[in-house]
């Protein structure tokens, strides 16, 4: 089933925000490097399961490919998945991004989980191609079994 997406709700973005409160907020973060209780843990877990492991590099092999899947896969080290006894929750992360032509090769070195495969299409990442060669690069990409399609909106209108 497609993803029917959702109406632009334009509320969220525009309520005022108190920049003040965000700045100490955000200055205190970098002193705070352990997870304190089951709750920062637990949520930091989950933060792993919405990641989008990506690699754009203009010269990706299968390979790399493959091995960025394997740490999607695992993306916890095994030694914190069992002192944490979570083992049971196959921590792994959202989607593996690729580069359209890269889709092939994700795809089989996901074979057999559930973790999607996201590509980015029309130019990326600039944009600057023909709306029909943007069409026929998101076809190609769904056809090799992408789940999900990242675009680029150019900038130039």
């Amino acid at each position: 089933s497609r993803n029917a997406g959702t109406e632009l709700d334009l509320s969220v973005a525009l309520k005022p925000v108190n920049r003040a409160a965000v700045d100490r907020r955000v200055s205190s973060i970098g002193g705070r490097r352990t997870v304190k209780n089951d709750q920062q843990a637990a949520w930091l877990l989950r933060a792993v399961t919405m990641i989008d492991l990506t690699t754009l590099s203009g010269d990706d092999t299968p390979g790399c490919v493959q091995r960025l899947c394997a740490k999607g896969r695992n993306p916890v080290r095994d030694d914190i998945v069992d002192q944490l006894g979570v083992r049971e929750l196959n921590i792994k992360v959202g989607a593996i991004c690729v580069y359209a032509d890269r889709v092939t090769d994700a795809v089989k070195a996901l074979k057999g989980t559930d973790i999607p495969v996201a590509a980015v299409a029309t130019g990326f990442p600039a944009g600057q191609i023909l709306h029909k060669h943007k069409l026929e690069e998101i076809r190609g990409a769904v056809a090799d079994g992408a789940k999900e399609i990242d675009i680029v909106i150019p900038r130039k209108h």
